[in-house]
């Protein structure tokens, strides 16, 4: 999980690198184009491994079963591939033009929490209150750094408009977490990742014509490509099966705590390699926002979980 939290991280360095060369929406479908290639060689792999075997149950666990896409969950993908694929990063790499990547990394770092609200709102979840003082304290981090600490910036609502793009990014994602987490509980993860890659590359062919790829393609440096494919291998597909990997092997509470290591690689290999400069409040807020996500993710107490649980049975 440190290899996938610096996988991640490096997103944010190489969507730096891609944004003053590949329009928004190109972009993204490059990223997306690479790793669904690569997502269905493994959901084929992965298929032919399970296909025709007994599955048994162990330790109250099954394991993966060979995925076929069915009709039912086309809106579910639409949904996901949409709102989560092309949402996020269309706002993500919108971001990178006007803000820093240590300013994205530290605002995306409070994902776990806003996830955790919509979950309140919408699957009725329960917060303790620990929990929403994580919450409270992530969010006091994100104004922060939306404001760099100036409370002037409050007052005129000048923000930063990289900054505001990010948030709205992470708020794309959070939805696709809870939606994911409300409907898509039948889909094995490997199916769903293909298929939501799959849609957001298809949904924005016609946005990818409008941008006029052949007018800029030629101009594209090798370190831009090298970006793209980063952000699609490395990024997309390893990051995402080594944390499936985790999930199985350590649980998901403990291979969530080393996602909130991915600010502070990002920060590192932002100033190393962008020339970013790394100011005092920065450290400050990515600090708030990871204790507050930390926070959030600590283990509950039993009657915590319970009426937690109550609370999603509703």
């Amino acid at each position: 999980m440190v290899f996938t939290a610096f996988f991640w991280s490096g997103a944010f360095i190489a969507g730096k690198l891609c944004v003053p060369y590949i329009p928004t929406y190109t972009l993204t479908f490059l990223r997306f184009l690479f790793a669904a290639a690569v997502m269905a060689v493994v959901l084929m792999i992965q298929n032919k491994k399970t296909e025709g075997k007994v599955q048994e149950k162990k330790e109250g666990i099954s394991p993966a079963k060979p995925y076929r896409l069915q009709k039912k969950h086309v809106p579910i993908f639409l949904f996901t591939g949409i709102v989560g694929m092309v949402g996020y990063h269309v706002f993500f790499f919108a971001s990178l033009k006007y803000t820093t990547a240590i300013n994205s990394s530290i605002i995306a770092a409070m994902n776990p929490s806003l996830t955790m609200i919509l979950a309140a709102l919408f699957l009725s979840l329960k917060v303790p209150a620990r929990q929403a003082a994580g919450v409270i304290l992530s969010f006091v981090g994100v104004v922060l750094t939306i404001t760099g600490g100036d409370v002037g910036v409050l007052m005129t609502l000048s923000f930063n408009k990289g900054d505001i793009l990010m948030f709205v990014a992470i708020i794309c994602f959070a939805f696709y977490s809870v939606f994911s987490r409300a409907k898509a509980k039948d889909i094995p993860s490997t199916g769903l990742t293909f298929y939501s890659f799959l849609v957001c590359t298809i949904f924005l062919i016609p946005f990818v014509i409008w941008e006029k790829p052949w007018t800029f393609f030629g101009d594209i440096p090798s370190s831009a490509w090298l970006g793209v494919l980063y952000m699609s291998v490395f990024a997309s597909v390893l990051g995402y099966l080594i944390q499936q990997v985790s999930f199985k092997r350590i649980g998901a509470s403990r291979t969530n705590i080393f996602i909130n290591v991915v600010p502070v690689f990002s920060i590192i290999l932002a100033v190393i390699i962008l020339g970013e400069e790394l100011e005092i409040i920065k450290i400050f807020t990515a600090a708030m926002i990871i204790c507050g996500v930390i926070m959030c993710q600590l283990p509950q107490k039993r009657k915590e979980i319970k009426k937690s649980h109550e609370g999603e049975d509703r």
